[in-house]
């Protein structure tokens, strides 16, 4: 019987590009890339290979952007800097605590 790999954490984020000046705006634009990267590199670094991560299109929230959702949890985050990554991944992925002061909570 094959199983498929399961992750303890499956990390989601946005990395929507949109025209410029278009009206919901995007992820890219205000600087999800370079925080995705991090992200990816503290994941691997860490050796965390119950910790997946996908970069998506669209999230739905995009003037709250750049955002980022840790499955099962459900936990949105908004990070900010690299710091904000450092902090998710230690506390969040490694030792599964959410960071609460970075937990959004979204309505439409």
């Amino acid at each position: 019987l094959d199983i498929p790999q399961t992750f303890r954490h499956h990390v989601f984020c946005c990395a929507q590009q949109r025209p410029p000046g278009h009206p919901r705006g995007n992820c890219a634009a205000k600087g999800a890339h370079p925080l995705w990267q991090r992200l990816d590199q503290k994941i691997q670094a860490k050796g965390l290979a119950d910790v997946g991560m996908a970069m998506t299109g669209c999230l739905g929230f995009c003037s709250a952007g750049p955002l980022m959702v840790v499955y099962p949890e459900g936990i949105w985050y908004r990070p900010e800097t690299p710091e904000d990554i450092d902090e998710i991944v230690e506390s969040h992925l490694v030792n599964d605590a959410p960071v609460e002061r970075l937990v959004m909570v979204l309505t439409r």
